[in-house]
């Protein structure tokens, strides 16, 4: 997994979802919705996409 990249892109809006959810989104530093990341692929980031997985598009970077 060195140098690994994923790009993440948020595709809902976050009101109404759980606090760990919203955090997990912003940790990934995604703001609003359609906005896009890339980030690097180690286990920390994949449990923060797995949380939410539902708002998420995850494709290799």
């Amino acid at each position: 997994m060195s140098g690994a990249k994923l790009r993440v892109t948020l595709r809902a809006g976050l009101p109404g979802q759980l606090r760990n959810i919203r955090a997990s989104v912003h940790g990934l530093g995604l703001r609003r919705v359609r906005d896009t990341r890339l980030v690097e692929d180690t286990p920390a980031v994949r449990g923060m996409i797995r949380c939410a997985q539902h708002l998420l598009v995850v494709e290799p970077g």
